[in-house]
């Protein structure tokens, strides 16, 4: 059945904003069930080794402290098989940061204040934290994180990049990202006659019980998982982390429901972060800006308990035409936490390299950049050969150079001046691929006239509940304010997780697969419907089992105007705008909420977002929202999001691309390439701190 597009596209406003704004919602941490006792994680506070031993008596002298847990004395768990879940099981220390005791007490304050008063001791090894490009323990692993091959070769690059008589050779640096969502990684967990309940803040319920119940040796079924209302994610929280099983632990060791809240502090250590990148990009071109070679060669890193590859190089497959092209990534372990999914993995860092390098090159071709871009947009998948569902990206950029006023600009680099003020603007592309699971649903018509839509899906703040009833009202030719939506629970219809930009697609396939087989139902009724109702029931198993022959992909194009401080060094954004091409928008208010936040976190990756690893000690320096520094409104004066329409047929029944990550791609390079025309300086390491750029403006 077609959807209704007054249904879906409308700014239907999100359903879950008045108990947000009131506090009717509940988070992990808000769920208090009586006799609740409060956990506090103990950090290892060295880089490498094990513990020797753990001197617990004046933790348990503080009043209220009731048991301190440790690997001598915590109950015996199956080996996970996610090592990151893999607490107070032994003594050794895998990095700094890591859990090695568990304070539990009547109050949080109890609990903090025992775990400041736990004397751990510890035989420390010699640990390696530095990435470098020559590390000696770099390796090439067999693939980068999403099942991509981590080499990929395409002709013969050298050649073609030797005989090329244009070329650009540059390396990119960026540093550890973390997310840092607002609300911190919680979990509340109780036993009751054998059966396991856990509040979990989490970007996929399902996950987390199937990882409980491999680690605690249970059915699945005595497992249930709420992540009801999740306050951000941004890809922490899409894989089950260490507070669930703490807390289900010390429930069940002390025979009470335990809260577990992690410290924003120790957040950058156990929970992932983007790892750092080193990026050799090479392009070579003919005089008339034709692309002959591509190559992006990926240095970073993993730790040492568990091997996850940042896909940087992935977007160079898809991104522009040549004949000849290397993508490469490479790898070293070190004594670090493992990294894992941030925002946009592998797009975020691998198109600012790639989207900075094609500015260098139109620098040196003395072309314009988004004509540049224009010219080497190819008609297939380079790396694949497969035809494009849809490729809006030529689209986005002139809409964004016409909306943007590109054609006013000086190519000239600081050729605008403000009093003490350089002026500049810049140009990057964007693209995300579209992903889909396998996903189940059930849609439910009352004897009232009312509608219920069950999925396990996740709201992490994008909307999910409202864009999901606005598809079950179309499917069902019925008002959007008559079909109520539950979420958020492993009592519902098996879902995926929240990640991927693949929630929308993959659980809006199911809810509309079963909400189109219930107005099938209803049509053909006669009288009025039972007491009970009718249910059906659906899962689209079959239909993304089935692949497509088509690469599919959503683009867009990021236009920016900065400001520089000719004496300070201060870099201001006037302005960003995106336009993006992302199949059919079916909220327009939740979908532009999802890329300007997209864009401001680039913004933040461009400028003020930055950490690094101290190597004496080997933990982040920049641990919590004081020292870690993303932007606020003031950072953010003007942004503008504005789509393109996109009728791709290859998709799913809603015709929809992900939108939660594209907006975060390309914004860096844009900015930096803004930068760059307003002082003629290149920067090739974000943030771009007014400490990297001052030497260039003496």
């Amino acid at each position: 059945m077609p959807l209704d597009p007054q249904l879906t596209g409308a700014p239907v406003v999100r359903r879950e904003a008045r108990d947000k704004v009131t506090g009717a919602a509940r988070y992990a941490a808000e769920h208090t069930p009586p006799g609740t006792l409060y956990a506090w994680p103990v950090p290892a506070a060295i880089a490498a080794g094990r513990v020797t031993a753990v001197r617990a008596v004046d933790a348990l002298a503080v009043p209220g402290v009731h048991t301190v847990l440790t690997h001598d004395n915590a109950p015996r768990l199956a080996e996970p098989d996610d090592p990151i879940l893999a607490v107070l099981r032994n003594d050794r220390v895998p990095h700094h940061g890591w859990t090695v005791a568990l304070v539990v007490a009547d109050s949080p304050e109890a609990a903090r204040t025992g775990a400041g008063r736990l004397l751990v001791e510890y035989e420390s090894t010699d640990h390696d934290v530095i990435l470098t490009e020559d590390h000696p323990g770099l390796y090439t692993p067999e693939e980068a994180n999403g099942g991509f091959p981590a080499v990929r070769r395409r002709g013969d690059f050298e050649r073609s990049f030797a005989a090329a008589p244009v070329q650009v050779d540059a390396t990119y640096r960026t540093v550890p990202l973390h997310n840092h969502p607002m609300e911190p990684h919680a979990a509340t967990a109780w036993w009751e006659d054998g059966h396991l309940t856990v509040h979990d803040s989490s970007q996929g319920s399902n996950a987390v019980r199937k990882s409980l119940a491999q680690i605690f040796g249970l059915d699945p079924d005595r497992i249930t998982v709420h992540s009801e209302h999740v306050g951000g994610g941004f890809g922490s929280k899409g894989t089950t982390r260490p507070q669930a099983v703490l807390a289900a632990l010390a429930a069940r060791h002390t025979g009470h429901p335990v809260k577990l809240v992690f410290p924003r502090a120790q957040l950058a250590e156990v929970v992932g972060h983007r790892a750092p990148t080193i990026q050799r990009v090479r392009l070579g071109a003919g005089l008339d800006g034709i692309l002959h070679a591509v190559a992006q060669e990926v240095v970073t890193q993993t730790s040492t308990l568990k091997e996850f590859v940042e896909q940087a190089a992935v977007p160079a497959r898809v991104m522009y035409g040549s004949p000849d092209s290397t993508t490469v990534h490479r790898v070293a372990a070190l004594d670090v936490p493992t990294p894992s999914w941030m925002r946009a993995p592998g797009e975020a860092p691998g198109m600012y390299a790639l989207e900075s390098a094609m500015d260098e090159l139109a620098s040196a071709l003395g072309m314009d950049p988004v004509e540049l871009r224009l010219l080497n947009d190819p008609a297939a998948e380079p790396d694949s050969g497969r035809p494009f569902s849809s490729r809006g990206l030529a689209a986005c950029l002139r809409e964004g150079a016409d909306r943007f006023g590109w054609q006013a600009r000086d190519p000239r680099p600081a050729a605008r001046q403000e009093g003490r003020w350089l002026l500049g603007t810049g140009v990057a592309s964007a693209t995300y691929p579209v992903l889909v699971s396998r996903s189940a649903a059930r849609a439910h018509a009352a004897a009232d006239g009312t509608f219920r839509v069950e999925v396990n899906a996740t709201d992490i703040g994008t909307g999910a509940r409202t864009v999901l009833a606005q598809i079950a009202a179309s499917a069902l030719g019925v008002d959007v304010e008559s079909v109520e939506v539950a979420i958020g629970s492993t009592d519902l219809p098996t879902a995926p997780l929240a990640g991927g930009s693949s929630g929308t697609a993959s659980w809006g396939w199911a809810v509309h697969k079963a909400a189109s087989g219930l107005a099938d139902r209803l049509a053909g009724h006669r009288g009025p419907l039972p007491d009970e109702g009718l249910t059906t029931t659906a899962d689209t198993e079959e239909e993304t089992a089935a692949g497509s022959p088509y690469a599919r992909h959503a683009f867009g194009a990021h236009f920016a105007e900065t400001a520089v401080d000719s004496v300070t060094g201060e870099i201001r954004v006037r302005r960003l705008l995106g336009v993006y091409a992302a199949g059919k928008i079916l909220n327009a208010r939740t979908a532009r909420s999802q890329f300007v936040g997209g864009m401001v976190m680039g913004l933040g990756m461009a400028l003020t977002e930055g950490s690094a690893i101290d190597p004496a000690f080997g933990d982040f320096t920049a641990k919590d929202l004081a020292s870690y520094h993303v932007p606020v409104n003031a950072d953010a004066l003007d942004i503008q999001a504005h789509w393109i329409d996109e009728d791709d047929h290859h998709l799913n029944p809603m015709g929809s691309k992900g939108i939660g990550e594209i907006g975060i791609v390309g914004t860096a390079a844009a900015i930096g390439n803004a930068v760059r025309h307003a002082t003629g300086a290149r920067i090739r390491e974000l943030p771009l701190t007014p400490d990297r750029l001052l030497p260039y403006l003496l």
